[in-house]
């Protein structure tokens, strides 16, 4: 597809009569880009750089129709139906059991997830894979953003995939996040015991026509679903996560807790080290200090 999608971008800038160098000038990358894409050589065109190459070649949207392909190369062959189907999809609905789901992760979160796995062939495929992976996210700020739904299994909170840094930006993009129109997110707590999707993630996609498909995914493999009735029970299934998990209020503040307590790092004191810095703060000299009473102690005029 890659090579197929190459082929296009070449015909289409002979038929315009320009160069590679000029292509590139005008979608904003340099020409080696253009000519790495023709030949189907290092990374795989974004979907930005897709959309201007179609505008600037005057492709009546063929590029862009034919860039999910390109794109779903860059994945494992189990997992390219799926990519198809959330492309698509007016409603997502994910219940994540290990890490953050690829719509909401950082880049650093991204980058270190696709960095192990068997399927990882060499750094180039790293960032072919991370792009696309970037692109995804695209959806989620465009007018066709899907309604979306997370429900986030506590251990996705609590392993610091990436290290502390990593994790300190991730937790707080999914805060950031959750205030987005159209973007719930809940936690599955660890006290809630075993459920139906224990050792594996589900995702519920709804098409604009109602059509719905159910996708299960374990560390090496993933199962398309779409037979009604095997889909009707993974709703059953999610919908009894989502009575198990915490509502939204209180799962941001055991987001906001893990983040404070795990991963506070120098940027994010601990509540306790917040209290003890304004107590300093207030007692040196020339500030207000406190006193148990809750009342202030005024400051002591200097003896004569």
């Amino acid at each position: 597809m890659a090579a197929l999608f190459g082929s296009r971008v070449r015909k289409l800038r002979m038929a315009a009569g320009l160069t590679q160098t000029e292509v590139g000038a005008l979608t904003h990358v340099v020409g080696s880009r253009i000519a790495q894409i023709e030949r189907a050589t290092g990374a795989k065109p974004t979907l930005e750089l897709t959309r201007a190459l179609d505008r600037e070649l005057v492709a009546d949207d063929l590029l862009i129709d034919l860039w999910p392909y390109v794109y779903r190369e860059a994945f494992p062959n189990w997992s390219q139906a799926f990519i198809a189907y959330s492309a698509r999809a007016s409603v997502i609905r994910e219940y994540a059991s290990h890490v953050v789901p690829g719509l909401l992760q950082t880049s650093e979160y991204a980058r270190a997830l696709l960095s192990v796995g068997h399927s990882l062939r060499d750094a180039e495929h790293l960032e072919e894979r991370l792009a696309a992976r970037l692109d995804r996210q695209v959806r989620l700020t465009g007018p066709d953003r899907p309604e979306l739904w997370i429900i986030l299994d506590e251990a996705v909170l609590r392993r610091p995939v990436g290290g502390s840094a990593v994790m300190r930006c991730q937790l707080e993009k999914l805060l950031r996040m959750a205030e987005e129109p159209g973007i719930t997110i809940q936690v599955l707590p660890f006290d809630q015991g075993e459920h139906g999707a224990l050792g594996g993630s589900l995702t519920l996609l709804v098409m604009s026509d109602g059509t719905e498909v159910a996708y299960t995914e374990g560390a090496h493999h993933g199962q398309l679903t779409e037979e009604p009735y095997e889909v009707r029970r993974f709703v059953l299934t999610y919908d009894q996560l989502r009575a198990m998990a915490l509502p939204p209020l209180m799962s941001l503040d055991l987001i906001r807790s893990v983040l404070e307590a795990d991963y506070r790092g120098s940027r994010i004191p601990s509540r306790s080290d917040r209290r003890r810095l304004a107590q300093q703060q207030l007692q040196q000299p020339g500030r207000r200090q406190l006193r148990t009473g809750g009342g202030r102690i005024p400051r002591r005029r200097p003896r004569p």
